[in-house]
């Protein structure tokens, strides 16, 4: 799926989201914003859940100090976020059994500030949203000890994170859980 297409497929749930999406249409007309060097730029990221414990796999972000979904930047040539989202969860945690949760559109969507960072600007990611579940929880490897990975319960993993937006994002994702629609 294109990133357009991931667009389309994305029903905003209020005002600020329909115009982060008029912000990324926008965008994506007007500029290459898979470029980093974009100063809106997308993204991709995944929670990984493990839906019989109800736990969800976190990781330390050593440039952010706090504790976030998996996920990042696309590589050349990628446009589906979905993709992007999945090889990162798979690169940051090790895990080969991620599934895709029952859609395969966006969780949320959603831009972000970045804050500078060495020799990096202030920056905005537009991030697309995705849940992965997990049978192997205890498979979990950080990529770096630096990046460690922590599974939390669901229940309690909004007080962990900082942003409002995640703690959204965890929220509909507990939802999906609880309605037993995480698997087609």
């Amino acid at each position: 799926m294109h990133l357009s297409e991931a667009l389309d497929s994305y029903d905003p749930s209020n005002g600020q989201e329909l115009a982060d999406l008029a912000r990324i249409r926008a965008a994506l007309e007007a500029e290459d914003i898979f470029s980093r060097s974009s100063r809106l730029h997308v993204t991709a990221s995944a929670l990984v859940v493990h839906p019989p414990s109800q736990r969800v796999l976190l990781r330390w972000h050593t440039k952010m100090e706090r504790w976030m979904q998996v996920g990042g930047h696309f590589d050349a040539g990628e446009t589906d976020p979905r993709q992007v989202a999945l090889r990162e969860a798979h690169e940051e945690t090790g895990l080969s059994d991620l599934e895709s949760a029952k859609w395969h559109r966006p969780v949320q969507v959603v831009i972000v500030p970045v804050p500078a960072y060495g020799d990096e600007q202030a920056h905005e990611h537009a991030d697309f949203r995705y849940v992965f579940v997990s049978d192997q929880p205890d498979r979990a490897r950080a990529e770096s000890s630096a990046a460690r990975l922590r599974w939390i319960p669901l229940a309690t993993a909004g007080s962990e994170v900082r942003e409002e937006n995640l703690r959204v994002y965890l929220a509909r994702t507990s939802a999906m859980i609880e309605s037993q629609r995480l698997r087609e």
